[in-house]
């Protein structure tokens, strides 16, 4: 809850940091009307259409840009944390399934994230950093996992506070960005509103998925 929490936060400061800086860059333009005035005073000229157009793009691309941002962040350390978890494991009867649940969750917070990206619009070289960063981190736990995995106690009471912190701040996160910034947009778009056969669409296809994930996470803990 604390992460979401402060996902919340962060994501309200910077995207009020963001808007106080258009707000900043799109001063009204003033011009000494000598004609109509005679003393050159200054006349407000108010936005046109296109203006106005502009400034909406460029608000949906900056807040596009920041929930892929924010995501990234909670995949990483969620990739990190599952890596070490089964960097750590011996038992070839957990590796098994948890490999195989592992595979299907990385390869659909993947597609979310790649939704996110090119909704983003980054350049080319911003997108190979992030598809790096996402690619790497598991097996990077993966590897941090299997050096430690000899002096490591996962009983130990330290072990289990790190753990349970770092995941439930990845989980948090996740939440959070699923729930507000991916499935709310996407709920709350006026092209569902006006499509009764699209919401049924949408809703069954949220409860389907969400029971997939549920079977996939008990058959990769047993």
């Amino acid at each position: 809850m604390m992460s979401a929490i402060f996902t919340l936060m962060m994501e309200s400061f910077a995207t009020g940091y963001h808007r106080r800086a258009e707000l900043r860059k799109a001063q009204p333009v003033n011009i000494g009307d000598d004609d109509e005035q005679g003393q050159g005073q200054d006349e407000h000229i108010a936005p046109g259409p296109q203006i106005l157009l502009e400034r909406s793009d460029s608000s949906s691309l900056m807040r596009h840009r920041l929930i892929s941002q924010v995501l990234e962040l909670g995949i990483l350390v969620h990739s990190v944390i599952i890596g070490i978890s089964l960097g750590t494991t011996e038992n070839p009867k957990t590796i098994k399934p948890l490999i195989i649940a592992l595979s299907f969750h990385q390869f659909f917070e993947g597609m979310g994230l790649g939704g996110c990206i090119s909704q983003a619009k980054y350049k080319a070289r911003t997108i190979i950093i992030m598809i790096l960063f996402f690619t790497v981190t598991t097996p990077s736990g993966i590897a941090i996992g299997m050096m430690i995995s000899k002096g490591y106690n996962e009983q130990s009471s330290t072990a289990l506070i790190v753990q349970g912190v770092l995941n439930s701040a990845s989980a948090g996160i996740l939440i959070y960005m699923a729930l507000v910034d991916l499935l709310a947009t996407d709920f709350m778009d006026p092209k569902l509103y006006t499509s009764f056969k699209l919401q049924i669409s949408a809703n069954v296809s949220l409860v389907l998925g969400a029971a997939c994930m549920s079977l996939l996470a008990k058959w990769g803990g047993t």
